[in-house]
């Protein structure tokens, strides 16, 4: 029979044995590149971990070890994907519009840990927290916003704001977590009749603003057209203006010179005159010079005299011949 002494002794190895296996299973830990990890003293967080690698520590229950993601989790509000399927909540999502109009608008927001002794211990459900923050921030942006901006062009503005309100939202709530994104994923409204009549509305909208855009388009090239054309009857009416004075200032000269000789000569000049004159008005007259001296009319053929002297050239001949 065992004494009670080999008792003892066997029971105190099996303890010693449990102690340092717990001492040695318990003194080191490892953080991975994706993990940040906090130290426990009793409870008490004494220091947050973020560099990847073998650690050391007091054993167990002395300190103790919380490990949490560094990795950047999305928050689905009003909706939930799993194994590619979309289940939609529309309860959750239905809100009015500043102008008073009813909208379904779900979103999703990035975020990660950035404090883990914040996110673990002073909030005991920071997610929860973060859901229902979202939930009133998107809220409150939506009830200020129109149905307009809402469904077309004012997304991003939203989106800008909405983050704006949740940043400040939770960083009043210290909860150890940062705002990294906010995504609106679907604006839409609350029934097929309602959407179909406000895509009418739209579309209309949108060929009216194309039609506004065609015509003023037409109109500036016409202005730009009319501008052409003025530019060039003006180039023209002052390059006539010019042309007539130039021919204003030659048909003077001509006259003052005339004018000069007739001083000069009076009756020749005017004999003159009354020659080209009549060449202007008829040009294919024959015309003679005569001597009317009272008795029989006596006339000098300049023309005959003119054929007879153009004739041998016509033939090739010369003036000596």
């Amino acid at each position: 029979m065992i004494s009670l002494k080999r008792i003892y002794t066997i029971a105190g190895l099996i303890i010693a044995i449990v102690i340092l296996s717990i001492v040695a299973f318990t003194t080191w830990y490892t953080v991975d590149e994706s993990d940040q990890a906090v130290i426990l003293t009793f409870g008490k967080v004494e220091e947050g971990i973020t560099e990847p690698g073998l650690h050391f520590k007091l054993p167990w229950p002395v300190q103790s070890v919380e490990k949490l993601s560094k990795e950047t989790f999305s928050l689905q509000f009003g909706y939930e994907e799993k194994d590619g399927k979309i289940k939609d909540f529309p309860d959750e999502t239905k809100m009015i519009t500043g102008d008073e109009n009813i909208v379904l608008a779900d979103l999703v927001v990035q975020w990660k840990i950035t404090d883990p002794e914040k996110y673990l211990y002073n909030a005991e459900e920071p997610e929860e927290i973060l859901y229902d923050a979202t939930s009133s921030s998107l809220r409150s942006i939506i009830g200020g916003s129109k149905i307009d901006d809402a469904l077309t062009s004012g997304k991003a503005d939203i989106e800008a704001d909405v983050r704006e309100l949740l940043t400040s939202l939770i960083g009043k709530y210290d909860i150890g977590i940062s705002i990294l994104a906010v995504k609106l994923q679907d604006v839409e409204l609350p029934n097929d009749d309602v959407r179909k009549a406000f895509t009418d509305v739209t579309d209309a909208r949108e060929t009216a603003n194309t039609k506004k855009n065609e015509a003023d388009k037409y109109k500036n090239q016409r202005m730009n057209e009319a501008e052409g054309e003025k530019k060039a009857l003006i180039s023209k009416a002052n390059g006539e203006k010019a042309a007539r004075l130039e021919r204003a200032r030659g048909d003077v000269a001509v006259f003052n010179k005339l004018y000069g000789e007739y001083k000069n000569n009076p009756d020749i000049t005017r004999e003159r005159l009354v020659i080209e004159t009549l060449e202007q008005v008829l040009p294919g007259a024959e015309i003679y010079i005569m001597n009317d001296d009272g008795n029989t009319m006596k006339y000098f053929p300049i023309r005959p005299l003119e054929k007879e002297q153009a004739k041998p050239k016509e033939e090739g001949g010369t003036d000596n011949e």
